[in-house]
């Protein structure tokens, strides 16, 4: 890899029912082993579930802001510095930033016992589009951190 430029990135095709590139990603995130069919089924039926829930005329705004809920703003990054480590606040990109988000309500939505993957997901969705739940803590948790070291912010570089 050439240390002179930045990898591009790449182009992703949006999602056949709602034409929608974070779905897409999110479906991404959510395929195991290739399975882009069986992500696929997991994704729709969890949102459909989840617009039932939340009363939504339009599901993807809904996803949206689920999303938009869990995406932190904020982390922590160790730094050396003469031999201490410091936890240095510093801010994401929103790239990241989304990244993360799929990533924890993927997670805990596998993590939920019981209940199959779009049972789960649908619960870990409304309760993001609520400000409550796991992907929530987790966010507020590193925004607690990042707050607690926010002496620390000098040596951000």
């Amino acid at each position: 890899m050439s240390r002179r430029h930045r990898a591009e990135k790449r182009e992703i095709q949006p999602d056949p029912v709602y034409n929608n590139t974070v779905l897409a990603k999110f479906i991404n995130k959510v395929m195991r082993a290739g399975k882009k069919s069986t992500a696929r089924k997991i994704v729709y039926g969890a949102i459909t579930e989840f617009a039932k829930k939340v009363n939504s005329e339009s599901p993807i705004e809904a996803f949206e802001q689920a999303l938009e809920n869990a995406k932190p703003s904020l982390e922590v990054k160790s730094r050396r510095i003469g031999g201490a480590t410091y936890q240095v606040p510093v801010e994401i990109s929103p790239d990241r930033r989304t990244a993360m988000a799929m990533q924890w309500i993927i997670t805990y939505a596998r993590d939920k016992a019981g209940r199959c993957m779009a049972e789960g997901l649908a619960a870990e969705l409304y309760d993001c589009f609520n400000n409550q739940g796991s992907s929530i803590k987790k966010k507020d948790d590193l925004h607690k951190m990042a707050e607690a070291n926010r002496a620390f912010a000098h040596y951000k570089w």
